[in-house]
């Protein structure tokens, strides 16, 4: 994607990365110039996610993410570049320089968004038609009302295998178009609809486009519910269904649920907060998501065996979050949906008041495991339990559990405050050893971890990197560079961005490590970030940077030479006659 470097360049200094990143993450402990916060991207229990108000960059100490402002959106929104920038360009009132977009890419992601625009319309309107009317039946069986179903969007995709197809080609969308949206299949040649014979449910995303679809069937069938796989404008593991509306409730929650009707049923008895995942379970990306809109979760799932799976899965994927989890405790083993039409909103609303804090509810949870009325149920019930405990870091929060699985058991508080103390030790030290045990491994200072940028020749690469971070720091140390060009580097995505900097500032214009950044790939952006964070000696600059090239010149001899001594040593075994698989 070409976009001029003067526009990449405004667009980067008019969204700094603070406050894009702060509009995400929370930031508070600040070590000079940098903020910190817990990363967006990994889960962490201490602040690692570095951001720097002087070199425009971010960077987690924990999962080695890190780049400029651009980068920071292609992750935490599953965009492309071009679609980044976009966003980037709308935050800051820019105009987006389409002649600088190739016509075959210019507007594709507008393109499937108009398309998923359009469907929704179809099915919308299917809801009118006679042969519309089994989804109405259902509809009405359901008690969602006609506010409701505008709301939402509902719709129904009709019972045969082209309708879409066929009502969407007339407005000009190709089997292509269809194929990527997700809304069509082929096999062997033919091109079918996905969607047949569906409620169908459209998923808007929190800026209301419409960019999938979950649809569930009308009468008997499987998958009950089907939903649009991932497209270039779907993340199934970045989106929440109703969010787009959530995000506006004053209630100071989010109810999160298991299904799209339980979500509908919800906010039309008032619960406008209520969400659900996509046909997955809960991921840390959607985790994210709930916290930039709210710090208090309920959990609604089902009272029955999977959705006490699942909310004990969910439990764990907000341990160190912003956000308090309680879980809803539905009696009969009912979904909301069908306590809400028994017993109505007030009672479900006092249910949300009584919901259990999710430590009191794992425990319950443990507890149901083990008959206590046996020696050898409490052993295993105290056991699980002091384990799950010691997982706690508030030292508050143990004793004050510790003291009601105690009573659960019918033992002394003293003696699982003893047991739980033991096991946050026995924990405290294996996450010691597991730190110590990567800091022992000195190479990991020099090398990546991913596997597409790692490097050949880690002596030179380290030198390679010290090249690159001075110029970075001090773009007058281009004279100090001489005749060394990127091809000298070992590293081939370090030698392109030290010509790349060598480029700009022969030029004499102004290099940032946000801007290259945002060339890069994201591996290679946050491997940028990692050589810019490492400390570097200023005051002989001159004298560090003859001794990298020095360096890396070294090491291309000493590397030429290996592999001649190579040539020599297979040249010599082959006049003695030794073979290849001779020892």
């Amino acid at each position: 994607m070409a976009f001029s470097e003067s526009f990449l360049d405004e667009l980067i200094a008019r969204n700094d990365i603070v406050d894009v990143v702060g509009s995400y993450v929370q930031l508070t402990k600040r070590s000079g110039s940098n903020q910190f916060g817990l990363c967006p991207f990994h889960n962490e229990k201490t602040p690692s996610f570095s951001v720097s108000s002087d070199k425009q960059i971010y960077h987690c100490f924990g999962c080695g993410k890190g780049g400029g402002v651009i980068n920071f959106i292609m992750e935490i929104e599953g965009l492309s570049f071009r679609d980044a920038v976009e966003f980037l360009a709308k935050r800051s009132g820019m105009q987006m320089p389409e002649d600088d977009v190739p016509p075959e890419q210019r507007g594709r992601r507008q393109r499937l968004l108009e398309l998923n625009k359009d469907a929704a319309r179809f099915f919308y309107e299917n809801l009118s038609r006679p042969e519309g009317q089994a989804a109405l039946e259902y509809i009405n069986r359901r008690g969602i009302s006609k506010a409701m179903v505008k709301r939402f969007g509902l719709g129904y995709a009709l019972d045969g295998w082209h309708n879409l197809i066929e009502a969407m080609t007339l407005k000009g969308y190709s089997k292509r178009d269809l194929l990527e949206a997700g809304l069509a299949k082929e096999k062997k040649g033919s091109v079918y609809d996905v969607f047949r014979n569906r409620l169908m449910f459209p998923v808007i995303d929190i800026r209301g486009s419409v960019v999938a679809f979950s649809g569930r069937i009308i009468g008997e069938g499987e998958p009950k519910y089907l939903n649009s796989p991932d497209t270039p404008v779907f993340s199934k593991s970045r989106n929440l269904f109703a969010l787009n509306l959530a995000k506006k409730s004053k209630a100071g929650m989010l109810i999160l649920a298991e299904g799209n009707v339980d979500v509908v049923s919800l906010h039309q008895a008032g619960f406008d907060c209520a969400v659900a995942s996509l046909g997955t379970a809960l991921t840390r990306e959607q985790v994210k998501l709930m916290e930039r809109y709210t710090e208090n979760v309920v959990l609604a799932y089902d009272a029955d065996a999977a959705g006490v799976k699942a909310a004990q899965r969910a439990i764990s994927l907000f341990e160190n979050t912003g956000i308090n989890v309680k879980v809803l405790k539905i009696p009969d083993g009912k979904d909301p949906d069908e306590f809400i039409k028994k017993h109505g909103s007030d009672s479900f609303r006092v249910l949300l008041e009584q919901s259990d804090n999710h430590i009191d509810y794992r425990i319950m949870a443990i507890m149901g495991k083990y008959d206590l009325n046996t020696d050898e149920g409490k052993i295993g019930f105290l056991h699980e339990a002091t384990q799950m405990l010691s997982g706690l870091n508030s030292s508050i929060e143990r004793e004050v559990y510790g003291a009601k699985v105690a009573q659960y058991a019918g033992v002394t508080p003293e003696a699982v405050k003893l047991e739980v103390g033991k096991a946050f030790k026995r924990r405290l030290r294996q996450e010691k050893r597991q730190a110590e045990r990567s800091e022992m491994r000195v190479e990991n200072t020099y090398q990546p971890d991913d596997q597409s940028i790692r490097y050949k020749n880690v002596r030179s690469a380290a030198a390679e990197e010290g090249v690159i971070r001075l110029l970075l720091l001090d773009g007058g140390l281009i004279r100090s560079v001489g005749d060394l060009k990127g091809s000298e580097f070992s590293a081939p995505f370090l030698g392109a961005v030290f010509d790349k900097i060598c480029e700009k500032l022969r030029a004499h214009e102004t290099v940032t490590v946000s801007s290259l950044a945002a060339q890069l790939e994201p591996a290679q952006a946050s491997r940028l970030s990692v050589i810019i964070g490492k400390p570097e000696v200023l005051s002989e600059a001159e004298k560090s940077m003859a001794d990298y090239i020095d360096k890396i010149r070294t090491e291309q001899i000493r590397s030429r030479g290996e592999q001649d001594l190579l040539a020599i040593s297979k040249k010599y075994r082959q006049t003695k006659g030794y073979g290849e698989h001779n020892g």
